[in-house]
């Protein structure tokens, strides 16, 4: 069969043949076996349900043994034949380009290219998952082949639950992941539910089909490690050494923003696969293995003010221990393992190689737990010895310190309450940016050529040197940053998988350059565009941890604002929508939502793109200035300016004196 009709196939009326796993991929590691045997018999009826009856007697002993050996029921035998990439979307099968724009995400996110663990459905931190199985998947793409410009399919964790009549002006998809009672958000109550195969974990970008490979971090990485280098001195970032951990799916952008914000930079990874693969992508310069000859290297590079990104192979505890013993001085210090997820592979202890923590993960995770928690205690209290020494450490939103509190490390103020170091959104993001509106924009080109990439780039620059022209003082820095970053974005080699580029823009940038996106590609300049954003952004995300860690109202708690953003995103045009609980932070902690939108041309993608971006990103200052927060507070007064229909309640401020 051709490509398409494999496509229009969904799940076979034959069953494919079994297919050893790619011991060239990285695979998720066995999870903890947390079912009673009755949760095992429902978990089996669950996935058997996919199947017509006649091949359950065949299939049901094939899943039990997945179930026992993996801890979940992936069903790899049906694994797609053809290779998994983001074809042209014209190469899709469909009855709407929307559609097509849609299979062409999915497949982007499970690009081995860009996917941590491909087989598994995983597309980045751990358990971040597009399906919780194949057949999920091949019914999915079935169902997107088929759908009408009519009809909305609705996606429960995971599942396609089917297609269901709607009208023009609807979401093609609408997407929800992990949408628990609030009762049942504990790490544990994933584990369950997911091997039972009733819900999933989206992560952010990753269930939303809205992934772009280690890009989709870079530029909020780089401002970060940039402003973080300003609050330590005026004299720029030559010579400075920023140490942090992670290479997997987000946390791999860490070397790359390294190097285009111009420090030496040593990130550890105890997973050798991801450290080798981001290696031969050219996301980090050199790899090293023995401690003694980082110490040697990293003093090299900083007395020479190099730029150059190292990645040690090992656990990144000893790597601040070394340096401490060594007096090796650390500018900057981070960290973004995924924390969010610590006892199923997010962090690991030290003492152990990977092979022998994955095996103890599995065969005893109580001892598991207990070793990870004395590294976290370890950990702070190497970076605790850097920071007395100067080192500005921040919390790069993975849940390090949060954790880390909870095995009782040394990170707390001494009211008892707040952590001693911040999290980047607190003293970076959100007052520079989340509260001024600006935040991680992204767009895809469908053609999969890479000079219409260039051309987006390029339109995207002048619009954007066009706004700055009038731009207020408070945001020059800001509009100065973005355009540096995209005028730089060719050079630095940023695609992995799709034809895809991040801008971090306020609504205004968001909707002028989508508007000149729709013009050339109405004139045929350039091929379809899709639009989206990390779910890490302005409006999108309520964590209190993290993306409204500097809410100081008493609200950062609540999230309303997530769900506000997805419901206002669902019926001003965007092509689908997702609401996730979990994220970068961890299951219960967060809520998230994100969208994608199809730029085909028309006068139609026109009127969505102006109403929609605009609701995006001021839903969020409108939020944030309520908070008291007075960068938003400006924000949202200059949008009610340029915008007569928009009436935003201000918050009236009390005297401190009075108070």
């Amino acid at each position: 069969m051709t490509f398409q009709q494999q496509i229009q196939q969904g799940i076979s009326d034959t069953l494919p043949s079994l297919k050893p796993l790619n011991d060239k991929f990285s695979h998720a590691p066995k999870r903890k076996e947390i079912l009673s045997e009755e949760e095992k018999i429902l978990a089996l009826k669950n996935a058997l349900r996919y199947f017509e009856p006649k091949f359950h007697a065949e299939l049901i002993q094939e899943f039990k043994q997945e179930l026992e050996k993996y801890g979940r029921i992936y069903m790899y035998r049906l694994r797609p034949d053809y290779e998994m990439y983001a074809r042209p979307i014209d190469e899709y099968p469909g009855k709407c380009q929307q559609a097509k724009a849609i299979q062409l995400m999915i497949q982007n996110n499970l690009d081995p290219a860009v996917a941590q663990h491909p087989e598994e459905l995983i597309t980045y931190g751990g358990n971040g998952a597009v399906f919780s199985n194949w057949a999920q998947y091949l019914l999915t793409m079935k169902y997107l082949s088929e759908m009408t410009e009519e009809q909305t399919l609705v996606m429960y964790s995971g599942h396609p639950l089917g297609l269901f009549p709607s009208h023009k002006n609807a979401p093609r998809v609408v997407v929800t992941n992990g949408m628990m009672i609030p009762n049942y958000s504990k790490p544990d109550d994933w584990e369950k539910f997911n091997a039972l195969g009733v819900t999933q974990y989206g992560q952010m970008t990753a269930g939303s089909y809205m992934y772009i490979g280690p890009q989709g971090i870079v530029h909020g990485t780089t401002i970060t490690v940039l402003n973080g280098s300003r609050k330590i001195d005026s004299n720029g970032t030559a010579g400075k050494l920023f140490v942090t951990a992670g290479l997997g799916g987000m946390s791999g952008a860490q070397p790359k923003a390294g190097n285009i914000a111009g420090v030496v930079s040593v990130t550890a990874e105890v997973n050798p696969a991801a450290t080798y693969k981001r290696h031969e992508q050219g996301w980090v310069d050199e790899v090293i293995t023995d401690l003694d000859e980082l110490c040697a290297r990293v003093r090299e590079a900083k007395e020479n003010k190099e730029v150059v990104s190292i990645a040690y192979d090992g656990n990144v505890v000893d790597v601040w221990e070394k340096f401490d013993e060594e007096n090796i001085y650390v500018e900057l210090g981070s960290d973004q393992t995924s924390l969010h997820n610590p006892w199923a592979g997010g962090y690991y202890p030290t003492g152990l190689s990977f092979e022998e923590s994955n095996q103890l993960m599995a065969e005893n995770p109580e001892l598991f737990k207990e070793k990870v928690q004395e590294t976290l205690r370890r950990h702070a209290a190497a970076v605790n010895k850097h920071t007395a020494k100067g080192t500005y450490f921040f919390d790069y939103g993975n849940a390090f310190l949060l954790e880390a509190s909870r095995a009782g490390a040394d990170v707390m103020a001494e009211n008892g309450i707040d952590f001693k170091y911040p999290s980047y959104v607190q003293d970076i993001m959100g007052p520079m940016c989340f509260d001024y509106g600006f935040g991680p924009f992204r767009w895809v080109c469908t053609s999969g050529k890479p000079e219409d990439l260039q051309k987006t780039d390029e339109i995207a620059c002048q619009v954007l040197e066009e706004i700055m022209k009038n731009s207020p003082d408070e945001i020059r820095q800001q509009m100065q940053d973005n355009i540096t970053w995209i005028k730089g974005a060719q050079e630095n080699k940023l695609v992995v998988g799709s034809q895809a580029r991040i801008l971090y823009a306020d609504a205004e940038g968001r909707i002028k350059i989508a508007k000149a996106f729709n013009d050339a590609i109405n004139k045929g300049e350039i091929g379809a565009v899709v639009l989206g954003r990390d779910h890490h952004d302005v409006s999108g995300t309520d964590s209190p941890f993290r993306e409204t860690s500097n809410i100081y109202d008493g609200s950062k708690f609540t999230a309303d604002m997530a769900i506000h953003n997805v419901i206002g995103d669902s019926f001003r045009g965007a092509t689908w929508v997702s609401i996730h609980n979990g994220g970068g932070v961890g299951w219960g902690e967060v809520i998230n939502g994100g969208f994608g939108m199809l730029l085909d041309g028309t006068s139609d993608a026109e009127n969505r793109l102006k109403s929609m971006l605009h609701w995006d990103v001021n839903n969020g200052i409108a939020r944030r200035s309520w908070a008291r927060n007075d960068e938003a507070i400006f924000a949202i007064k200059r949008a009610m300016e340029d915008e007569p229909l928009l009436k935003v309640t201000l918050p009236n401020l009390v005297d401190e004196e009075l108070l």
